[in-house]
């Protein structure tokens, strides 16, 4: 294994958005640095519920509603839609 090509693994101070810090190791910054998040698990939506919102650009969800309206099943019926016919 090659020497002095692997990056400095040393211990630094993380302070959440809610002002909670932990200590871990990392190869960012310096021994003893302090890194300050902006966004963490506890103020991101992804990771909090918040709700995503799907944009239909140029109309690709409803082309694809359209063209799979056949394959896709009605819940409410509780029953299947057939699939197309085979041509022979």
């Amino acid at each position: 294994m090659k020497q002095d090509i692997h990056p400095d693994y040393h211990t630094i101070k993380i302070v959440m958005t809610d002002g909670s810090e932990f200590i871990t190791r990392s190869t960012w910054g310096k021994e003893g640095d302090v890194m300050n998040l902006d966004i963490d698990p506890k103020s991101h939506p992804a990771w909090t519920g918040g709700q995503a919102h799907m944009l239909d650009r140029g109309g690709r969800v409803s082309r694809f509603q359209k063209k799979f309206a056949g394959f896709i099943k009605d819940e409410k019926a509780g029953d299947e839609k057939p699939a197309p016919a085979k041509k022979k």
